[in-house]
């Protein structure tokens, strides 16, 4: 049975570029920091803010090349997996539906990435005030400065993984629907790291337009909650192999 999932290389390559952001954003916090204080706050927060801007370009041409793959290999499950859907309504599934979509994501992910250098300034202005006011050590509050690397890293990474996994759902639900597929089965990486409220919806069917409601997560499909990876498996109007939920 085929994955209706982004390929490894592709969400590689972009936590790869955006870890790089963070190294850089993390190099202007240490630069402004001097132990448990910021020696030019507003200098610091015009210096990333200014890279939060001169980001944009570079972005929109990351989260499109990411997009692009996404998309790509997302093609080439449903021209692998669909038996019953004709040559020429798959080179129509090529395009349809699925540039609306990307607009869409293109701008909530650019503005994410655009976001780790101006989050960064208000996290590093905030544990200094906290030194400067007396609500915590300096030592402990040079410490956490010194992770700024650290966190940022970490959020880039929450980043990449998160809008690459929406980004497949998002294309995967355009496609199916156009195609006529109304429900899909949510299959998980089936893996210890798999979420247990997500393990107990694997193989159950849901319709695109009525996702499930999660506790703690609200409602929504596979793929689409920090750190998911989950996948929608589309059940494809006449496609036998859809029909096999295992």
């Amino acid at each position: 049975m085929a994955k209706w999932t982004p390929t490894k290389g592709a969400q590689l390559r972009y936590e790869v570029q955006l870890r790089k952001v963070a190294k850089a954003v993390a190099s202007i916090v240490e630069a402004h920091t001097d132990g448990a204080t910021i020696r030019n706050p507003e200098g610091m927060r015009r210096q990333l803010e200014a890279y939060s801007d001169a980001l944009g370009p570079w972005a929109s041409r990351l989260v499109d090349k990411l997009l692009r793959d996404v998309s790509t290999s997302n093609m080439r499950t449903w021209q692998q997996q669909s038996s019953a859907i004709s040559k020429e309504l798959k080179s129509v599934l090529a395009e349809s539906q699925v540039g609306q979509v990307a607009r869409m994501l293109h701008t909530a992910q650019v503005d994410l990435i655009k976001s780790l250098p101006t989050d960064a300034a208000v996290r590093a202005q905030t544990l200094a005030q906290s030194a400067a006011t007396g609500g915590r050590r300096a030592s402990e509050v040079a410490a956490d400065l010194l992770r700024t690397e650290e966190v940022t890293l970490s959020r880039a990474t929450l980043i990449a993984r998160t809008e690459i996994a929406k980004a497949n759902s998002a294309i995967v639900q355009a496609r199916a629907q156009y195609v006529g597929a109304t429900h899909y089965y949510w299959r998980t990486a089936e893996d210890a790291e798999v979420r247990e409220t997500h393990a107990d919806l694997d193989g159950e069917i849901f319709a695109f337009d009525n996702p499930p409601e999660i506790e703690g997560e609200g409602r929504h499909g596979p793929g689409e909650i920090w750190n998911c990876r989950c996948y929608a498996e589309p059940i494809i109007p006449g496609d036998p192999g859809s029909d096999n939920a295992e």
